[in-house]
Protein backbone atom coordinates (compact mmCIF):
# COMPACT_ATOMS: atom_id res chain seq x y z
CA UNK A 1 0.00 0.00 0.00
CA UNK A 2 1.27 3.47 -0.90
CA UNK A 3 1.85 6.02 1.80
CA UNK A 4 2.79 9.67 2.08
CA UNK A 5 6.45 8.95 1.24
CA UNK A 6 5.42 7.42 -2.09
CA UNK A 7 3.22 10.43 -2.90
CA UNK A 8 6.04 12.75 -1.94
CA UNK A 9 8.43 11.16 -4.41
CA UNK A 10 6.07 10.34 -7.27
CA UNK A 11 3.59 13.20 -6.95
CA UNK A 12 0.03 12.86 -8.22
CA UNK A 13 -1.76 12.14 -11.47
CA UNK A 14 -4.62 14.58 -12.11
CA UNK A 15 -7.36 12.66 -13.88
CA UNK A 16 -9.20 15.85 -14.86
CA UNK A 17 -11.83 15.19 -17.54
CA UNK A 18 -9.99 12.31 -19.21
CA UNK A 19 -13.03 10.15 -18.40
CA UNK A 20 -14.74 11.99 -21.26
CA UNK A 21 -12.02 12.13 -23.96
CA UNK A 22 -14.44 13.23 -26.70
CA UNK A 23 -15.59 16.18 -24.62
CA UNK A 24 -12.09 17.41 -23.77
CA UNK A 25 -11.73 19.57 -26.94
CA UNK A 26 -15.14 21.13 -26.22
CA UNK A 27 -14.17 21.78 -22.59
CA UNK A 28 -10.89 23.30 -23.79
CA UNK A 29 -12.65 25.85 -26.03
CA UNK A 30 -15.37 26.74 -23.50
CA UNK A 31 -12.98 27.10 -20.57
CA UNK A 32 -10.54 29.15 -22.68
CA UNK A 33 -13.35 31.58 -23.53
CA UNK A 34 -14.53 31.75 -19.91
CA UNK A 35 -10.98 32.33 -18.67
CA UNK A 36 -10.45 35.15 -21.19
CA UNK A 37 -13.70 36.80 -20.10
CA UNK A 38 -12.68 36.43 -16.45
CA UNK A 39 -9.32 38.08 -17.05
CA UNK A 40 -10.86 40.91 -19.06
CA UNK A 41 -13.87 41.55 -16.80
CA UNK A 42 -12.06 41.55 -13.47
CA UNK A 43 -9.10 43.54 -14.82
CA UNK A 44 -11.56 46.09 -16.21
CA UNK A 45 -13.19 46.54 -12.79
CA UNK A 46 -9.81 47.13 -11.15
CA UNK A 47 -8.71 49.61 -13.83
CA UNK A 48 -12.03 51.51 -13.90
CA UNK A 49 -12.09 51.79 -10.12
CA UNK A 50 -8.65 53.40 -10.24
CA UNK A 51 -9.42 55.76 -13.13
CA UNK A 52 -12.84 57.12 -12.14
CA UNK A 53 -13.03 59.29 -9.01
CA UNK A 54 -16.72 58.44 -8.54
CA UNK A 55 -15.67 54.86 -7.83
CA UNK A 56 -13.36 55.77 -4.94
CA UNK A 57 -15.87 54.46 -2.40
CA UNK A 58 -15.75 51.57 0.10
CA UNK A 59 -17.98 49.41 -2.12
CA UNK A 60 -15.58 49.61 -5.06
CA UNK A 61 -12.56 49.29 -2.80
CA UNK A 62 -13.88 45.90 -1.67
CA UNK A 63 -14.94 45.04 -5.22
CA UNK A 64 -11.39 45.64 -6.49
CA UNK A 65 -10.05 43.15 -3.97
CA UNK A 66 -12.77 40.65 -4.92
CA UNK A 67 -11.79 41.01 -8.59
CA UNK A 68 -8.12 40.53 -7.72
CA UNK A 69 -9.00 37.38 -5.75
CA UNK A 70 -10.98 36.04 -8.72
CA UNK A 71 -8.06 36.69 -11.05
CA UNK A 72 -5.69 34.81 -8.75
CA UNK A 73 -8.17 32.01 -8.10
CA UNK A 74 -8.76 31.20 -11.76
CA UNK A 75 -5.09 31.61 -12.69
CA UNK A 76 -4.20 29.11 -9.98
CA UNK A 77 -6.21 26.33 -11.68
CA UNK A 78 -7.20 27.11 -15.29
CA UNK A 79 -3.78 27.08 -17.05
CA UNK A 80 -3.07 23.64 -15.58
CA UNK A 81 -6.56 22.46 -16.58
CA UNK A 82 -6.08 23.71 -20.17
CA UNK A 83 -2.73 21.91 -20.37
CA UNK A 84 -4.43 18.71 -19.21
CA UNK A 85 -7.30 19.10 -21.68
CA UNK A 86 -4.86 19.60 -24.54
CA UNK A 87 -3.26 16.23 -23.78
CA UNK A 88 -0.08 17.50 -22.15
CA UNK A 89 1.39 16.28 -18.84
CA UNK A 90 -1.30 15.40 -16.28
CA UNK A 91 1.12 14.88 -13.41
CA UNK A 92 1.89 17.28 -10.59
CA UNK A 93 4.67 16.95 -8.04
CA UNK A 94 3.84 16.67 -4.37
CA UNK A 95 5.45 20.05 -3.66
CA UNK A 96 3.48 21.81 -6.40
CA UNK A 97 0.29 20.10 -5.25
CA UNK A 98 0.76 21.29 -1.66
CA UNK A 99 1.62 24.80 -2.89
CA UNK A 100 -1.50 24.88 -5.07
CA UNK A 101 -3.65 23.63 -2.19
CA UNK A 102 -2.22 26.30 0.12
CA UNK A 103 -2.81 29.10 -2.41
CA UNK A 104 -6.37 28.00 -3.20
CA UNK A 105 -7.30 27.61 0.47
CA UNK A 106 -5.79 31.00 1.23
CA UNK A 107 -7.65 32.75 -1.60
CA UNK A 108 -10.91 30.94 -0.86
CA UNK A 109 -10.72 31.78 2.85
CA UNK A 110 -9.92 35.40 2.05
CA UNK A 111 -12.98 35.63 -0.19
CA UNK A 112 -15.20 34.15 2.54
CA UNK A 113 -14.17 36.91 4.96
CA UNK A 114 -14.14 39.64 2.30
CA UNK A 115 -17.78 38.90 1.41
CA UNK A 116 -18.61 39.47 5.09
CA UNK A 117 -16.90 42.89 4.91
CA UNK A 118 -18.88 43.71 1.77
CA UNK A 119 -22.11 42.70 3.51
CA UNK A 120 -21.22 44.97 6.46
CA UNK A 121 -20.59 47.80 4.01
CA UNK A 122 -24.00 47.34 2.36
CA UNK A 123 -25.65 47.09 5.78
CA UNK A 124 -24.11 50.40 6.84
CA UNK A 125 -25.15 52.04 3.55
CA UNK A 126 -28.80 50.99 3.93
CA UNK A 127 -29.28 51.04 7.71
CA UNK A 128 -27.15 54.12 8.55
CA UNK A 129 -27.09 56.22 5.36
CA UNK A 130 -26.42 59.53 7.16
CA UNK A 131 -23.48 58.08 9.10
CA UNK A 132 -22.19 55.86 6.29
CA UNK A 133 -19.18 57.97 5.30
CA UNK A 134 -17.99 58.29 8.89
CA UNK A 135 -18.58 54.62 9.69
CA UNK A 136 -16.89 53.17 6.61
CA UNK A 137 -13.81 55.38 6.63
CA UNK A 138 -10.73 54.33 4.60
CA UNK A 139 -8.79 53.10 7.64
CA UNK A 140 -11.58 50.71 8.62
CA UNK A 141 -11.92 49.47 5.03
CA UNK A 142 -8.20 48.73 4.84
CA UNK A 143 -8.36 46.95 8.21
CA UNK A 144 -11.27 44.78 7.02
CA UNK A 145 -9.43 43.81 3.84
CA UNK A 146 -6.24 43.08 5.79
CA UNK A 147 -8.27 40.90 8.18
CA UNK A 148 -9.67 39.02 5.19
CA UNK A 149 -6.19 38.22 3.88
CA UNK A 150 -4.92 37.24 7.34
CA UNK A 151 -7.97 35.01 7.89
CA UNK A 152 -7.42 33.29 4.55
CA UNK A 153 -3.73 32.78 5.30
CA UNK A 154 -4.40 31.30 8.75
CA UNK A 155 -7.05 29.00 7.24
CA UNK A 156 -4.58 27.78 4.62
CA UNK A 157 -1.80 27.25 7.14
CA UNK A 158 -4.01 25.17 9.43
CA UNK A 159 -5.56 22.95 6.76
CA UNK A 160 -2.38 22.50 4.72
CA UNK A 161 -0.49 21.68 7.91
CA UNK A 162 -3.07 19.04 8.82
CA UNK A 163 -2.76 17.48 5.37
CA UNK A 164 1.05 17.38 5.54
CA UNK A 165 0.96 15.09 8.57
CA UNK A 166 -1.82 12.88 7.23
CA UNK A 167 -0.73 9.59 5.59
CA UNK A 168 -2.05 9.28 2.03
CA UNK A 169 -2.59 5.98 0.23
CA UNK A 170 -2.39 6.52 -3.52
CA UNK A 171 -1.39 9.20 -5.98
CA UNK A 172 -4.30 9.31 -8.46
CA UNK A 173 -6.45 12.42 -7.93
CA UNK A 174 -9.83 12.33 -9.67
CA UNK A 175 -9.85 16.10 -10.15
CA UNK A 176 -8.31 18.83 -12.30
CA UNK A 177 -6.42 20.48 -9.42
CA UNK A 178 -5.30 19.63 -5.90
CA UNK A 179 -8.53 20.24 -4.03
CA UNK A 180 -8.83 19.33 -0.37
CA UNK A 181 -11.86 16.96 -0.48
CA UNK A 182 -10.22 14.91 -3.25
CA UNK A 183 -6.92 14.71 -1.37
CA UNK A 184 -8.78 13.59 1.75
CA UNK A 185 -10.27 10.72 -0.25
CA UNK A 186 -6.70 9.35 -0.45
CA UNK A 187 -6.31 9.35 3.32
CA UNK A 188 -5.31 6.01 4.81
CA UNK A 189 -7.42 4.37 7.50
CA UNK A 190 -7.15 5.55 11.06
CA UNK A 191 -7.21 9.30 10.31
CA UNK A 192 -10.67 10.02 11.69
CA UNK A 193 -9.49 12.58 14.26
CA UNK A 194 -7.56 14.57 11.65
CA UNK A 195 -10.54 14.47 9.27
CA UNK A 196 -12.75 15.77 12.09
CA UNK A 197 -10.31 18.66 12.61
CA UNK A 198 -10.52 19.41 8.89
CA UNK A 199 -14.30 19.46 9.06
CA UNK A 200 -14.31 21.86 12.03
CA UNK A 201 -11.93 24.21 10.19
CA UNK A 202 -14.14 24.17 7.08
CA UNK A 203 -17.28 24.83 9.12
CA UNK A 204 -15.64 27.83 10.79
CA UNK A 205 -14.46 29.22 7.46
CA UNK A 206 -17.75 28.72 5.60
CA UNK A 207 -20.64 28.60 8.04
CA UNK A 208 -19.59 31.41 10.39
CA UNK A 209 -19.10 33.99 7.58
CA UNK A 210 -22.35 32.83 5.97
CA UNK A 211 -24.22 33.41 9.24
CA UNK A 212 -22.67 36.88 9.62
CA UNK A 213 -23.73 37.75 6.07
CA UNK A 214 -27.23 36.43 6.76
CA UNK A 215 -27.39 38.59 9.90
CA UNK A 216 -26.37 41.67 7.89
CA UNK A 217 -29.15 41.05 5.40
CA UNK A 218 -31.71 40.56 8.15
CA UNK A 219 -30.81 44.08 9.34
CA UNK A 220 -31.01 45.35 5.76
CA UNK A 221 -34.43 43.73 5.24
CA UNK A 222 -35.76 45.37 8.40
CA UNK A 223 -34.44 48.75 7.26
CA UNK A 224 -35.92 48.36 3.76
CA UNK A 225 -39.36 47.48 5.21
CA UNK A 226 -39.30 50.76 7.17
CA UNK A 227 -38.62 52.84 4.05
CA UNK A 228 -41.92 54.41 3.06
CA UNK A 229 -41.33 55.29 -0.60
CA UNK A 230 -41.22 52.57 -3.25
CA UNK A 231 -38.37 54.38 -5.02
CA UNK A 232 -36.34 54.34 -1.80
CA UNK A 233 -36.96 50.63 -1.35
CA UNK A 234 -35.88 49.95 -4.93
CA UNK A 235 -32.68 51.95 -4.46
CA UNK A 236 -31.86 50.18 -1.19
CA UNK A 237 -32.48 46.77 -2.74
CA UNK A 238 -30.43 47.71 -5.81
CA UNK A 239 -27.37 48.46 -3.68
CA UNK A 240 -27.49 44.94 -2.24
CA UNK A 241 -28.84 42.75 -5.04
CA UNK A 242 -25.46 42.25 -6.73
CA UNK A 243 -23.79 41.21 -3.48
CA UNK A 244 -26.61 38.79 -2.63
CA UNK A 245 -26.22 37.12 -6.02
CA UNK A 246 -22.43 36.84 -5.68
CA UNK A 247 -22.73 35.40 -2.17
CA UNK A 248 -25.33 32.85 -3.29
CA UNK A 249 -23.19 31.66 -6.21
CA UNK A 250 -19.98 31.41 -4.17
CA UNK A 251 -21.32 29.90 -0.95
CA UNK A 252 -23.81 27.58 -2.65
CA UNK A 253 -21.11 25.74 -4.60
CA UNK A 254 -18.45 25.95 -1.85
CA UNK A 255 -20.75 24.55 0.85
CA UNK A 256 -21.75 21.68 -1.44
CA UNK A 257 -18.10 20.77 -2.06
CA UNK A 258 -16.56 21.35 1.36
CA UNK A 259 -19.22 20.58 3.96
CA UNK A 260 -20.01 17.05 2.81
CA UNK A 261 -18.45 14.24 4.85
CA UNK A 262 -15.42 12.87 3.00
CA UNK A 263 -16.94 9.42 2.49
CA UNK A 264 -19.97 11.00 0.77
CA UNK A 265 -18.00 13.31 -1.49
CA UNK A 266 -18.58 12.27 -5.13
CA UNK A 267 -15.44 13.10 -7.08
CA UNK A 268 -17.07 13.07 -10.50
CA UNK A 269 -19.79 15.57 -9.50
CA UNK A 270 -17.23 17.49 -7.43
CA UNK A 271 -15.20 18.30 -10.53
CA UNK A 272 -18.16 20.04 -12.13
CA UNK A 273 -19.03 21.89 -8.93
CA UNK A 274 -15.41 23.05 -8.73
CA UNK A 275 -15.69 24.40 -12.29
CA UNK A 276 -18.53 26.54 -11.01
CA UNK A 277 -16.65 28.32 -8.22
CA UNK A 278 -13.22 28.39 -9.86
CA UNK A 279 -14.26 29.53 -13.36
CA UNK A 280 -17.94 30.38 -13.80
CA UNK A 281 -18.49 32.51 -10.69
CA UNK A 282 -15.31 34.61 -11.19
CA UNK A 283 -16.43 35.18 -14.78
CA UNK A 284 -19.95 36.19 -13.76
CA UNK A 285 -18.93 38.56 -10.94
CA UNK A 286 -17.88 41.43 -13.26
CA UNK A 287 -21.08 41.01 -15.30
CA UNK A 288 -23.23 40.98 -12.17
CA UNK A 289 -21.67 44.16 -10.81
CA UNK A 290 -21.31 46.13 -14.06
CA UNK A 291 -24.69 45.30 -15.60
CA UNK A 292 -26.56 46.24 -12.41
CA UNK A 293 -24.48 49.29 -11.55
CA UNK A 294 -24.97 52.72 -13.13
CA UNK A 295 -21.68 54.14 -11.80
CA UNK A 296 -19.63 51.29 -13.24
CA UNK A 297 -21.40 51.49 -16.60
CA UNK A 298 -20.89 55.25 -16.64
CA UNK A 299 -17.18 54.84 -15.91
CA UNK A 300 -16.88 52.30 -18.72
CA UNK A 301 -18.62 54.63 -21.20
CA UNK A 302 -16.36 57.47 -20.08
CA UNK A 303 -13.18 55.46 -20.63
CA UNK A 304 -14.42 54.10 -23.97
CA UNK A 305 -15.38 57.63 -25.00
CA UNK A 306 -11.86 58.84 -24.23
CA UNK A 307 -10.42 56.05 -26.34
CA UNK A 308 -12.64 56.95 -29.29
CA UNK A 309 -11.84 60.67 -28.96
CA UNK A 310 -8.10 60.06 -28.79
CA UNK A 311 -8.33 57.74 -31.75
Amino acid sequence: MENLNTSSTEGFVLVGFSDWPRLEPVFFVIISVFYSLTLFGNSAIIVLSRLDLRLRTPMYFFLCHLSFLDLCYTTGTVPQLLASLSGLDRTISFGRCVAQLFIMLSLGGTECVLLVAMAADRSAAVCRPLRYTTMMHPRLCRALVASSWVGGLVNALIQTGLLMVMPLCGHRLNHFFCELPTLLKLACKGTGVTEANFYVARVIMLVLPALLILGSYVLIARAVVNIKSMAGRRKAFGTCASHILVVSLFYGSAIYAYLQPVHRYAEREGKFVALFYTIITPMLNPLIYTLRNKDMKGALRKVLGRGIDSG
